[in-house]
């Protein structure tokens, strides 16, 4: 396993990072089974585990934080904050109130004294950034956390919060973690040069794309959209849709050219995120020791320029044919209210 350095921080990390999202009751209930899965990655040299509050409701930090008991020194322990985490209207979000809270909950849950990096998981539009970072910065300096970064942040907010730990003297994200596929390359055009300028570590999720790019869902061919990941979002997985028509397009093609170079479609996709320079770490989301053994496959791919350029030619750069599920959405386009003046205000005279 190949180490990179984590931004401007000096911790190394491995270039994959065992992503934990499915352990608990949302993917595998089997707590001695996950710590399997986790004491294998590390085996096999993964030094980078992350993790959120959020993920199963707090039992994956559980679970993450059992395996870890006897490890914990070697491993670079990531997990995140902002999601709701029970009923209230203070139980979530990125305010200092519920952050110093939400970490000593972490903590507990991961039976450590401290977090490696601690994520912002998505931006907080009612909260002032310098209340974010000012509350990150006290973290580092009691110790409970050594590092911060932000998730699924978009390019000018990622700027915006470097001149205000600037200007108010705090500490700043020293990390971001994106979406980052061959059917999601947006954060090319301007996250990832933002990324690169600031010198931050770069940890990309969905690199397989919930699925379009493990070869499971094919054109010509029903997709079952009564269970899993395509029940819970019909829309993204209808091939009758012309959208998503475009992307198992782009699939075959794809599949195509990684039998052409003799790789598996998902050895070709981990390649191409571990290839672009911005990018530190590819997190990838086993659910089972089979699904740990595929991804690892992955590991020693290089692609070359030839296959990279084939890519561009299926995927231009900097386009986005799958919004993952997930992703942040900038209220100003969520919200038509906010794009749209009182009927009786948008005459121009």
């Amino acid at each position: 396993m190949r180490y990179r350095t984590l931004g401007g921080t000096g911790i190394e990390v491995s270039t994959y990072c065992l992503g934990t999202m499915m352990f608990g009751f949302v993917g595998n209930p089997e707590h001695d089974e996950c710590g399997r899965i986790i004491h294998a990655a590390l085996d096999q040299g993964v030094n980078f585990v992350d993790t959120a509050d959020m993920y199963s409701a707090g039992e994956s930090e559980t679970i993450v934080g059992k395996a870890l008991r006897g490890r914990r020194d070697d491993v670079v322990l990531a997990t995140k904050v902002h999601f709701p985490m029970g009923e209230g209207p203070n139980r979530g979000g990125n305010s200092r109130r519920w952050i110093v809270r939400a970490v000593e909950e972490s903590l507990r849950r991961l039976d450590t004294e401290w977090i490696d990096l601690y994520q912002v998981h998505r931006p907080d539009e009612r909260t002032d950034v310098e209340e974010t970072l000012s509350a990150l910065t006290d973290l580092v300096r009691a110790g409970k956390i050594r590092a911060f970064g932000c998730s699924t942040f978009p390019a000018a907010e990622i700027v915006e919060a470097h001149h205000v730990a600037e200007r108010r003297g705090l500490g700043r994200f020293r990390t971001e973690q994106p979406p980052y596929s061959l059917l999601a390359r947006g954060i090319e055009a301007s996250v990832l040069p933002v990324c690169e300028r600031y010198r931050m570590g770069v940890l990309v999720w969905s690199p397989l794309a919930s699925g379009f790019l493990t070869g499971r869902y094919r054109r010509d061919r029903p997709v079952d959209l009564t269970t899993g990941r395509p029940a819970l979002t019909p829309g993204r997985f209808d091939p009758a849709l012309p959208g998503n028509a475009a992307k198992l397009d782009a699939v075959e093609q794809l599949i195509a050219l990684a039998d052409e170079v003799g790789l598996t479609l998902p050895e070709l996709a981990l390649a191409f995120t571990t290839a672009h320079p911005a990018v530190t770490s590819t997190i990838i989301g086993p659910r089972t020791m089979d699904q740990l053994d595929g991804l690892l496959k992955a590991t020693t791919v290089a692609l070359d320029d030839a296959t990279l350029d084939r890519i561009d030619e299926i995927v231009p750069p900097g386009t986005d044919l799958y919004p993952p599920d997930g992703a942040w959405r900038p209220p100003a386009l969520a919200d038509a209210t906010r794009r749209r003046r009182p009927p009786a205000d948008r005459a121009a005279a």
